[in-house]
């Protein structure tokens, strides 16, 4: 099986109120550094067999059509769970 990841944000100009509210709590965490905070979804679409490039058009499709909401979204990553590097590691 494969899996495909989607990732969804709000768009640039639309409020985030979640995003402030997590911005907000970070410095009383005494976690510092951090001047911006926007949240949005991920999506994991599980396919039988592997994740080809028509899964991923298919999945694009998806997001686009039904996980987005395009007036207030963007659709901003669809990729192969298998071929996504994790962060700090070297690819």
């Amino acid at each position: 099986m494969g899996r495909v990841l989607v990732q969804v944000m709000p768009k640039p100009e639309i409020l985030d109120p979640q995003g402030k509210a997590v911005a907000a709590a970070l410095p009383r965490l005494g976690l510092a550094g951090f001047v911006d905070v926007r949240q949005g979804k991920r999506f994991e679409l599980v396919v039988e067999g592997p994740v080809t490039p028509e899964v991923l058009a298919q999945a694009r499709k998806a997001a686009e059509q039904l996980l987005a909401n395009p007036v207030i979204e963007d659709v901003v990553s669809v990729v192969d769970a298998d071929a996504e590097v994790p962060a700090g590691a070297s690819a």
